[in-house]
C-alpha cells in the first residue's frame, strides 16, 4: 500500500478471536450426539473458514444418512456455551484503542447469532463501526456481498481499504473486490502483507503516509 487506509476490516476466527478450541467443543458436541468420531485436523481447520451449516455438510460428507438430523441438532445447540473457550487475540484491545478515530473499523466474518454476544462479553461494541454477519448477508465469504456494502456504507474504494484475514476464504474475497490483504498469522496465505501481531499492524500503519 502506498498510503495509509481509511477503513480496516477483520475477519473474526483467528484474527480477533483464537476460536480453535471452541469451534472444536461445539462441532464435537455434534459429533458425538450423531456418533461420529471426533474432528481430523484438516476438519477443524475447514470449520474456522465456514458456516455452521457449511461445516455440518462437510463434516457429515460420508454419513449422509445422519445429516438432516446434524443439521436439526445443528440449529438446536446454542454456541453460546462455548464462548467461554474462546481467547481474544493478544495486543487486539490496545490497538483497537488506537485505531479509533484514525480509521473506520469494521466486521466480515461468518459467524451468525453469536458475533453480537461475543462483542458484547469482551467489550468490543464500541469499537466496530459496522459488523457484516452471515445473518445480514446470506451469501457468505467468499463472496463478495458483505465487503461490497462496508465499502458503499464508508463510501471508501477497495484500495483505501486494508482486511485483516488468515485464510483462503479471506484471500478470494479480497482478490474478488481487490481490497489489499494482510495476513494474520499465517505465513504461507498469499498476501500484501503478513502480521504475527496487533503491534506489527501498528507500526505498519503508523510508517504509511496519508493519501494526499
Amino acid at each position: 500500500m502506498k498510503n495509509c487506509p481509511q477503513l480496516l476490516v477483520f475477519d473474526c476466527d483467528g484474527v480477533l478471536f483464537d476460536s480453535r478450541e471452541a469451534n472444536r467443543a461445539y462441532y464435537e458436541d455434534i459429533c458425538r450426539a450423531l456418533g461420529r468420531p471426533p474432528l481430523t485436523e484438516e476438519e477443524l481447520r475447514y470449520v474456522h473458514m465456514h458456516t455452521a451449516e457449511e461445516s455440518v455438510r462437510y463434516l457429515f460428507r460420508d454419513l449422509p444418512e445422519k445429516l438432516e438430523e446434524a443439521l436439526a441438532y445443528q440449529r438446536t445447540l446454542p454456541y453460546e456455551k462455548f464462548l467461554c473457550y474462546m481467547k481474544l487475540e493478544p495486543g487486539l484491545k490496545e490497538f483497537l484503542e488506537w485505531a479509533r478515530g484514525r480509521f473506520h473499523l469494521a466486521i466480515s466474518t461468518n459467524r451468525t447469532t453469536t458475533m453480537g454476544r461475543l462483542l458484547e462479553i469482551y467489550g468490543l461494541e464500541p469499537f466496530f463501526d459496522l459488523v457484516m454477519t452471515a445473518l445480514k448477508s446470506p451469501k457468505p465469504k467468499p463472496h463478495p456481498e458483505a465487503l461490497t456494502v462496508i465499502l458503499e456504507h464508508f463510501g471508501v474504494a477497495p484500495e483505501e481499504t486494508l482486511y485483516i484475514g488468515d485464510s483462503e476464504v479471506d484471500l478470494q474475497l479480497c482478490r474478488s473486490v481487490g481490497v489489499p490483504l494482510a495476513a494474520y498469522k499465517n505465513p504461507s496465505l498469499p498476501a500484501d502483507l503478513h502480521l504475527q501481531s496487533y503491534e506489527d499492524l501498528r507500526r505498519f500503519l503508523s510508517a504509511l503516509p496519508k493519501k494526499g
